[in-house]
C-alpha cells in the first residue's frame, strides 16, 4: 500500500473537526456557489490551495452517532451495533439505549496509539463520556449530562481548565439550540465556541502530544438553528432578513481561531480537517407512523387528536393488528413486528423478507405534497454492512434523499409538515462532508481527490504518525 506522505520520521497529527460542515460552503464544487465562503476563509483556504482535498462520504445514516465514530475506528456502524443516538435493546416495543461512549466496544485512534506509547488530546469528540483512560489527555463532548460529572481525563484537568477560563464554565455544548430567539442561539455558540478554544490553544501550547484531536459542535448547532437565514433557496427564505450573515460570521471566526492554531504548530505536524456529514436545506417533515397508520401497516387502540403533538411513546399501539412502525429524525427507523421475533408479532417469520421489499417499495413510491416522486432512498442494513450488530433497523430511509426529516409523532394533521416536532430546525444532513489534509513540508497545489469514505481517516492518520493500521479497518490509507 502507497503511502501519503514519504517522511523521516514519524509526524504529530492535528484533526480540526467541522461537525456538518459541507463541501459546498468549503470548496468551490460548482454547485449552490451562493453558499461558497472559502475566499472570505484564508487560513482554510490556504490548506486547500496548498495541500488534497475532496467531498468525504459519511456513513449511512449520515448522522452524528455513528458517523464520529465510524470515522475514527473504520468500523462501519454495523460493526459498531449503533444506528443513531437511540437504538433498540431488545425486541420489546419500548426499551430503547443511548449509545453513549459505553457503547464502542471498537478501537478508536487514540486507543491504538495508546497501545504504542503515543500521547493523546481528544477534545469535544462524540461518544467520549463516560470518561475512560487513555495515554493523554480527554474533554468529553455534548453527549455529557453536565460538567458536574467527570468529564475530563485526567479528573484534576477540569480545575485547570477552569483556571484558564478564569472561573467560567465549560460548556460542552449550548443548552437551547432547537429555539426562535435567534440571538439568544447566536450568543449561546458564541459563548461556547471561545471557551473551547481558549482551552485548545491552551493544550496545544502547554501539553506534549502525537495527536491532537477536536470536534466542534457549534458548526452543526449553527446549521439547524439558522440555515434559512442564509441559503437564497430555503423555502423559507426571506431576503433582507437580519441574520443573513450569521453562519458566514460564524465560519470567519472558525478561521481566524484556526489562523491562531496554525502558528502553535511546527512542521512536524499534518493537518487534517474532516466533518462527519454535510447540511442541505430542509424541505420539511414526513409523519411516518402517520402514513404507516394509513397505509393500514399501524393500528392504534384510539384515533389520535390532532389539537397537539403526541410522541409516539405516548399512543397506544394496537401491536397484535400492526405491521410494522417507525422513528423520528433526520432519517426514519422502519420497524417490523415479526412472529416469533417481536411480543406480539404479526408477520409470519416466513413472509418477513417479502413483506420488507413490499414496504421497501411502498416508502420509494411516496409522492410530495405536489404530487411529485419524493425521491426517498431505502436501504436494508445487511446490504450495507459488513455485519450487522445488535438490533439494526430493518429498513432505514433517507425522505427526499434528506430534504425530508423524518417525523415519527402523531398530532400531525396532514402527512407533510413545514415544522419540525421538536422544534424550529432548518436544515437536514447531507451525506458529503469535507476532507482537507495539509503538510507544512509539502506543497501538493490544491489537489482534488474522490472516492474519499470516513472510514479511511483513521487507517491516514495512523500512518502519517508511522503507526501500523489494524487489520480490522475497514478504511483505507488514502493515497497520494
Amino acid at each position: 500500500m502507497l503511502k501519503l506522505f514519504k517522511r523521516r520520521k514519524h509526524r504529530k497529527m492535528l484533526v480540526v473537526g467541522l461537525d456538518c460542515a459541507p463541501p459546498e460552503v468549503l470548496f468551490h464544487t460548482g454547485a449552490e456557489e451562493s453558499l461558497g465562503l472559502k475566499d472570505q476563509l484564508p487560513n482554510l483556504s490556504r490548506l486547500i490551495d496548498e495541500g488534497i482535498y475532496g467531498p468525504l462520504s459519511s456513513s449511512i445514516p449520515c448522522i452524528t452517532v455513528p458517523a464520529w465514530c465510524s470515522m475514527l475506528s473504520s468500523k462501519d456502524p454495523g460493526m459498531l451495533g449503533f444506528y443513531g443516538f437511540r437504538n433498540r435493546a431488545d425486541y420489546s416495543y419500548d426499551r430503547m439505549n443511548i449509545a453513549t461512549g459505553n457503547a464502542v466496544h471498537e478501537k478508536r485512534i487514540w486507543d491504538v496509539l495508546t497501545e504504542e506509547d503515543k500521547t493523546s488530546i481528544i477534545v469535544g469528540v462524540p461518544q467520549t463520556y463516560p470518561i475512560k483512560p487513555l495515554n493523554g489527555i480527554l474533554i468529553s463532548s455534548f453527549l455529557t449530562p453536565s460538567t458536574d460529572r467527570q468529564y475530563t481525563h485526567p479528573h484534576e484537568l477540569r480545575y485547570e481548565i477552569d483556571r484558564v477560563l478564569d472561573g467560567a464554565s465549560y460548556d460542552v455544548d449550548v443548552p437551547h439550540f432547537r429555539t426562535e430567539d435567534k440571538d439568544y442561539l447566536l450568543h449561546q455558540i458564541q459563548e461556547m465556541t471561545e471557551k473551547r478554544y481558549s482551552v485548545i490553544k491552551h493544550l496545544l501550547r502547554e501539553k506534549p502530544w502525537d495527536f491532537f484531536m477536536f470536534v466542534e459542535i457549534g458548526l452543526d448547532r449553527i446549521h439547524h438553528g439558522m440555515w434559512k437565514f442564509w441559503d437564497t433557496e430555503h423555502n423559507k427564505h426571506e431576503p433582507g432578513n437580519p441574520y443573513e450573515d450569521a453562519i458566514p460570521n460564524y465560519y470567519r471566526y472558525l478561521d481566524r481561531e484556526l489562523g491562531e492554531i496554525l502558528e502553535i504548530l511546527d512542521d512536524d505536524t499534518v493537518v487534517m480537517v474532516v466533518s462527519d456529514h454535510g447540511a442541505k436545506a430542509m424541505d420539511g417533515g414526513f409523519a411516518v407512523n402517520e402514513w404507516l397508520r394509513q397505509e393500514g401497516l399501524l393500528a392504534l387502540k384510539e384515533e389520535p387528536r390532532y389539537d397537539g403533538i403526541i410522541p409516539f411513546e405516548k399512543v397506544e399501539v394496537d401491536w397484535k393488528n400492526t405491521t410494522a412502525w417507525g422513528a423520528g429524525g433526520y432519517y426514519a427507523r422502519i420497524f417490523m413486528n415479526v412472529e416469533g421475533r417481536e411480543p406480539q408479532g404479526k408477520i409470519p417469520a416466513q413472509d418477513y423478507e417479502k413483506v420488507r421489499d413490499q414496504l421497501k417499495e411502498k416508502i420509494e413510491n411516496i409522492r410530495d405534497h405536489e404530487g411529485k416522486p419524493m425521491g426517498s432512498m431505502v436501504f436494508k442494513p445487511e446490504d450495507l454492512y459488513k455485519e450487522v450488530r445488535n438490533i439494526a433497523p430493518d429498513l432505514m430511509v433517507y425522505f427526499g434523499n434528506l430534504r425530508w426529516r423524518s417525523l415519527g409523532s402523531f398530532g400531525i394533521p396532514e402527512l407533510y409538515t413545514f415544522e419540525n416536532d421538536l422544534g424550529p430546525d432548518d436544515a437536514n444532513h447531507a451525506q458529503d462532508g469535507v476532507f482537507i489534509l495539509w503538510d507544512p513540508r509539502q506543497d501538493h497545489r490544491g489537489r482534488y481527490i474522490e472516492d474519499l469514505q470516513l472510514m479511511d481517516v483513521a487507517p491516514t492518520a495512523l500512518d502519517l504518525i508511522g503507526v501500523s493500521t489494524p487489520q480490522d479497518m475497514q478504511g483505507k490509507v488514502i493515497q497520494q
